[in-house]
């Protein structure tokens, strides 16, 4: 792979880069392409409980939500997917035969969800987390093909092609890559409850849910540096659209260490609890996929990321402190990050930082506010964000953007007091960063201020 050329080395690490979504992100097959679905040979009462399988599955593994452009057809493919060397369109998955998967047997399908080939022997974008996938069992697999086949509606819309330019558009590099990182498929039958909680719990997290695709840091080829708990880096936290998305593992500080079982459930059942509330690309996760799923697959998926050890040697919890809220009640702290504090963010997030439960999440204590990098809270601050809509908690509160109110320097200040008052120990955070999140997420421009006379 070192004597490749520099074009080919950056197709194949760059497209990779596309790893955000999930789906069978693949160029629109061949007009006429044979290899035509086989249906399953199952009783009416087997092929029904196939399907309702199958429909949970995809729901566990969110699989709409790369597949449906807004205000588009179920599964039917449009969604841009951004990446340094241009966008990736999802596919159509509907079982459509002319712009589809229609004409997919399910070994073809197979191939695709769990090995990352195509149909035609190429090798798929690393969009769709087939490194995850690979460990869903044929059985689930067959479940996840009736549903798509059998119960979603055919829609006939033709696929994008990628706006990526020739070289980086190569597809073959892809082969090495997916030779490099991908693990080998299992055969066996997916842990159930009989198999222990904790077993299923571990199935649903490395497998269909894919947690560790934006939880696990990425290496130098952009692939996961873990698949499975055998490393510490598992579901350490990963930088994804802009965000962190947090380490799960036993950290007091910036993990889940504080959190509870019935907690985790909590979030995944409603996106927010004592500890945080969900945002960015997890509050679409929890709207159309956690808050779903089961009460038992929950508590599995719970159960599981409570045997995770923590990912820094540094596991001390926190411990509150009164100061900050003692001095911003008496006026005393004049810095520019509590005066900021107090005129933009006091009257939801409270002089102590704790918010109030289930509406305004806290600050104090709080594991996202306490991780080492600080680019989810600036990428909230400047663009705001919004809890998701649940059953469980059908009221959606929301954050408004600061990115026109305030400039870098007043966010960097108002973010450094947040992660070093109420007992908080994090980094402070600088004007650069903020700057660099700015340009990232394309935000608005800070605004100017009069010079002062």
């Amino acid at each position: 792979m070192k004597k490749m050329t520099i074009a080919v080395v950056s197709s194949t690490l760059l497209a990779a880069a596309a790893w955000a979504a999930h789906g069978l992100a693949q160029e629109p097959p061949a007009a006429g392409a044979a290899n035509v679905p086989q249906p399953l040979a199952l009783s009416t009462g087997a092929q029904a409980q196939l399907i309702e399988q199958g429909r949970y599955l995809a729901t566990a593994a969110d699989c709409i939500a790369c597949h449906t452009a807004k205000g588009g057809k179920p599964y039917a493919g449009g969604v841009g997917i951004a990446s340094p060397i241009g966008t990736i369109y999802s596919p159509n998955i509907t079982p459509d035969k002319a712009t589809g998967i229609g004409g997919y047997s399910f070994e073809a399908f197979d191939r695709a969800v769990r090995r990352g080939i195509a149909k035609d022997g190429s090798t798929l974008y690393p969009a769709m987390p087939f490194v995850s996938y690979a460990k869903m069992p044929p059985s689930d697999v067959k479940a996840l093909y009736a549903y798509l086949m059998q119960d979603v509606a055919p829609v006939e819309q033709q696929n994008k092609a990628t706006d990526i330019p020739w070289p980086l558009s190569m597809r073959w590099p892809l082969r090495f890559w997916r030779m490099a990182f991908a693990p080998d498929v299992v055969s066996d039958v997916a842990p159930g409850a009989a198999d222990g909680v904790v077993a299923r719990g571990r199935y649903l997290v490395e497998g269909p849910a894919h947690c560790g695709t934006c939880h696990t840091p990425r290496g130098l080829g952009l692939q996961e540096k873990a698949l499975t708990d055998d490393s510490r880096l598992f579901l350490s936290g990963g930088v994804v659209d802009g965000y962190l998305a947090k380490n799960l593992r036993g950290d007091r500080k910036d993990g889940l260490g504080e959190w509870t079982p019935e907690q985790i459930v909590a979030f995944l059942r409603s996106g927010r609890n004592a500890h945080a509330a969900a945002f960015g690309g997890m509050a679409e996760v929890v709207g159309r996929s956690t808050q779903n799923m089961s009460d038992a697959d929950l508590a599995a998926i719970a159960a599981y990321l409570k045997t995770l050890s923590p990912a820094h040697a540094d596991g001390s919890a926190l411990a509150a402190d009164p100061a900050a809220t003692q001095k911003l009640r008496a006026g005393t702290d004049r810095s520019n990050g509590a005066l900021t504090f107090v005129d933009n963010c006091a009257a939801c997030h409270r002089t102590s930082g704790s918010g109030y439960e289930s509406t305004f999440p806290t600050l104090a204590l709080g594991s996202v506010v306490n991780s080492d990098d600080p680019t989810s809270l600036i990428h909230i601050v400047l663009e705001g964000g919004r809890m998701p809509w649940t059953k469980a908690a059908p009221a959606q509160f929301g954050m408004p953007g600061f990115a026109e109110r305030l400039t870098d320097r007043d966010i960097a200040d108002v973010l450094t007091f947040v992660r070093s008052s109420w007992g908080n120990r994090a980094p402070a955070v600088s004007a650069s960063e903020v700057a660099k999140v700015r340009k990232a997420v394309r935000a608005a421009p800070q605004p100017t201020r009069p010079e002062n006379g």
